[in-house]
């Protein structure tokens, strides 16, 4: 191991070490911001949550920003070792946050303080609120940055994004996330008597085969298609001789850019269209998608291929980051980083030898950017 990986790993064994449960950051923002010297800092801390944004202008040119966050979510039980004392072993590293996502924090942050000189402006943006509501995180930044004119053209967010091999995929959309809630309204009665009732649980079976698991659209290229995935269906008293007056069903759709909330109650409409119904929506991420020929999507594909040898997929399948609030200010935004399988889960790990290549990748994308 050379100088240079060797500083990466032990960053990483560093930030691993805190306990930075949301919103807690343990201190590592601090940590980051002394460590990457020489570069100007705004903090947007609120509700218990910090946000630090470090920027340098090194020329007349783009501006490239490094996003994530040191957060992680608890550890949970049925650890080997205790989750917050990071364990090196045959070159694996156990510890909470190891794949989510502090080996990208260590890749980009080693890479941030090691370049010589980017054509532009270099930036990074961390937050401690990713994993809980992210309400008082990467938004309130954000929101800063288009007041004083700071927000980037383009940004890399080092989540976990690989799927089997280092390297073989990389994030250039996300899918949203609408969550909806129906209630099927009847007339409650006795059970001998079902003629004298309006069983809404009679009501909705006969529609659920035509709703359940469907596809709202065909998908594209990027996207799989926006499916009607029912998440709970709950009515009654939990007695056997009374018909309930109520039914509460629970949905979510993780959509395309070809499905939106108005097709969705479209869709809910022309199912439920009689019965004395109420629906109620929400959005919780829009959909995204980054032209893989933007300049940023070109950087990463280019400097993985020097360090991988390998071509990597463009995918927007999982679930959320903090990627879409850059997206919705207009950021060209890419997702790359280590593996994806251990993540929120016991014994979470990564290896070295994918947090030396992503540093390496990280710093030939800045370099060659």
């Amino acid at each position: 191991m050379d100088n240079k990986n060797r500083e990466v790993i032990d960053l990483l064994i560093k930030l691993l070490s805190h306990n930075s449960v949301t919103p807690d950051d343990a201190g590592l923002l601090s940590f980051i911001e002394s460590y990457l010297d020489g570069y100007s800092s705004i903090w947007k801390n609120e509700a218990g949550v910090k946000n630090l944004f470090l920027y340098k202008k090194f020329s007349e040119g783009p501006h490239l920003c490094f996003a994530g966050h040191v957060d992680v979510v608890p550890a949970g039980d049925g650890w080997d070792s205790n989750p917050f004392i990071p364990i090196i072993d045959a070159g694996v590293i156990t510890a909470r946050g190891a794949q989510d996502m502090k080996s990208g924090v260590a890749a980009f942050v080693q890479a941030m303080r090691d370049s010589s000189g980017f054509k532009g402006t270099l930036s990074l943006l961390l937050t401690s609120d990713e994993e809980g509501e992210a309400k008082y995180g990467t938004q309130i930044m954000l929101e800063y940055l288009k007041e004083i004119a700071l927000l980037p053209d383009y940004s890399i967010v080092a989540e976990p994004t690989c799927d089997k091999l280092f390297g073989d995929s990389i994030k250039i959309g996300r899918r949203g996330s609408i969550n909806g809630v129906v209630e099927k309204h009847g007339r409650q009665g006795h059970a001998a008597y079902p003629e004298k009732s309006i069983n809404p649980i009679h009501k909705v079976a006969q529609i659920l085969p035509e709703i359940a698991g469907v596809d709202l659209d065909e998908g594209d290229e990027y996207f799989a298609p926006s499916k009607f995935v029912i998440t709970d269906i709950r009515a009654g008293m939990e007695v056997t001789n009374v018909t309930p007056g109520k039914l509460k069903m629970m949905f979510n759709i993780r959509n395309s850019t070809k499905t939106d909330a108005a097709s969705v109650e479209r869709f809910v409409g022309r199912y439920f269209d009689g019965m004395n119904y109420t629906l109620k929506l929400s959005q919780s991420a829009k959909p995204f998608l980054t032209n893989p020929d933007t300049p940023v999507v070109r950087a990463l594909d280019s400097a993985i291929e020097q360090i991988c040898h390998i071509k990597p997929d463009h995918s927007t399948a999982g679930g959320t980051s903090d990627a879409r609030f850059l997206a919705e200010y207009g950021v060209e935004t890419v997702e790359f980083g280590v593996i994806n399988d251990t993540i929120h889960a016991p014994n979470e790990r990564t290896t070295i030898d994918e947090v030396e290549k992503l540093y390496q990748i990280f710093l030939i994308a800045i370099e060659q950017f």
